[in-house]
């Protein structure tokens, strides 16, 4: 169990809810850094961590988060640290990504060498959601240089581009754990990224994201150091030359700094970006969101804004199959822990905290609801509200004692009225303190 911010600022936590909030798209810790990659019928978010309370770049480790419908999200915890999964770096477990080739997945991620320099290393997995392993035992790179993104061009050849300061590249070989030849340094000028405030009287800061899209090629960046924005260029090629377009998404929203992903998905265009919007929010303790956004006809990006009302829902939710507690589309107050046993669940949860559940599917009609849940004290209830949290109430559950945290037990309760294609809230309540948490549930 660990102290939550959401304790000490209920009443922002119940504006955010008020105005129907789904971003930022993760709550219940600080994340920052997007890095989206669609993997079948998903999108799995690679994010780095603000750690509760930072008042620095106080970072530790990487977490996993996917979703089939761009609302409901599940957290799959840490999937590398720097303790754990590079001993050869000590701090610094800033902005990476990952990509997909040889039936496996790589992850790049910067972080600082100990007694050495800031440096960039490679992890490798079967699975997107691992187990990962240090692919080479040392850095790929140690370049004094961060945010590294990866693209694999049409003819098979990847390209790792890293930056701050400047911007540079590299040429992965086909193990995309080694690379060939030298480390190439990307002219930047006026015409290339715009004339601005930074050292070269450019814009560019950090922070690129290049991708491929019908022929043009895009690099997104984080711009005018700080407070940033973000803006982006074009080229032929992915190698350049780059030509200036414009400007994405203006400085706003708490924190100084900003990272741009971009992906499309189920055939439409998504912009992830961070921001301080959470309470206690700061350019130290950042949350991920997202905006949905149409190319203008001629492949240009639009002007973009922070909303709070995050991605349209794309399909819907089942609720008639196990759901994983720890995906919601918004929650208050709750925190995500790996078990004991493996998987993920909610903990530190109190009377008054919620999760909610985007767009469930009940057809026709439920008549139960199950849940996993293990308490080390003497519980509380489950209750069950369609549409908002003071909505219909479809059901209560009654979650005893278990004798411990990770004790589990099922527990079912009847279900009435919940029909039809509705937002689902599973409000707890009970005494005080810590009542219980929650591995799954599904109804019936």
């Amino acid at each position: 169990m660990y102290f939550s911010w959401a304790r000490l600022l209920p009443v922002l936590g119940t504006l955010l809810h008020a105005v129907q909030a789904d971003n930022p798209i993760i709550q219940s810790i600080y994340t920052a850094d997007p890095a989206p990659i669609v993997v079948g019928d998903k999108v799995y978010l690679l994010a780095d961590h603000d750690e509760n309370g930072s008042t620095n770049y106080n970072m530790k480790d990487w977490r996993l988060f996917s979703t089939a419908d761009m609302a409901n999200w599940q957290d799959h915890g840490v999937i590398a640290s720097i303790a754990t999964t590079f001993p050869w770096a000590d701090i610094n477990a800033w902005a990476g990504q990952i990509i997909a080739r040889n039936n496996k997945f790589y992850m790049y991620l910067p972080m600082r060498r100990r007694g050495g320099n800031m440096a960039i290393g490679v992890a490798v997995a079967n699975s997107i959601t691992g187990p990962w392993k240090d692919a080479i035992g040392k850095p790929l790179l140690e370049n004094a240089r961060i945010d590294p993104t990866v693209w694999i061009d049409d003819n098979g050849q990847a390209y790792l581009y890293f930056a701050n300061p400047g911007l540079f590249y590299v040429k992965l070989n086909a193990d995309m754990v080694s690379y060939s030849g030298g480390i190439v340094q990307v002219p930047t000028s006026v015409s290339s990224f715009g004339s601005g405030r930074e050292p070269d009287g450019t814009t560019f800061a950090e922070g690129p994201w290049i991708y491929k899209r019908n022929n043009l090629y895009y690099n997104v960046y984080a711009a005018q150091c700080c407070s940033e924005d973000l803006r982006y260029s074009t080229g032929p090629s992915i190698t350049g030359p780059w030509t200036y377009r414009g400007v994405v998404m203006a400085s706003a929203g708490k924190s100084f700094t900003n990272h741009p992903a971009v992906i499309d998905f189920k055939g439409k265009s998504y912009l992830f970006y961070h921001n301080g919007a959470l309470p206690g929010g700061s350019g130290y303790t950042r949350s991920i969101a997202v905006e949905p956004f149409t190319y203008n006809s001629d492949g240009t990006i639009p002007l973009l804004t922070m909303t709070n009302a995050g991605a349209p829902q794309v399909g819907t939710l089942n609720p008639y199959t196990r759901n994983e507690a720890e995906t919601m589309a918004f929650s208050s107050g709750v925190q995500t822990e790996a078990m004991t046993e493996g998987g993920i669940s909610l903990i530190n949860i109190e009377n008054g905290d919620y999760v909610k559940v985007a767009g469930a599917a009940f057809g026709n009609g439920a008549k139960s609801f199950s849940a996993r849940v293990a308490s080390a004290t003497s519980g509380g209830k489950i209750e069950l509200r369609l549409g908002s949290l003071t909505g219909t109430l479809a059901g209560t559950c009654t979650i005893p004692g278990t004798n411990g945290w990770q004790t589990w037990k099922m527990v079912t309760c009847t279900v009435d009225g919940a029909s039809g294609t509705k937002d689902l809230y599973l409000r707890f309540v009970g005494g005080s303190g810590y009542l219980f948490n929650v591995d799954y549930w599904q109804f019936a």
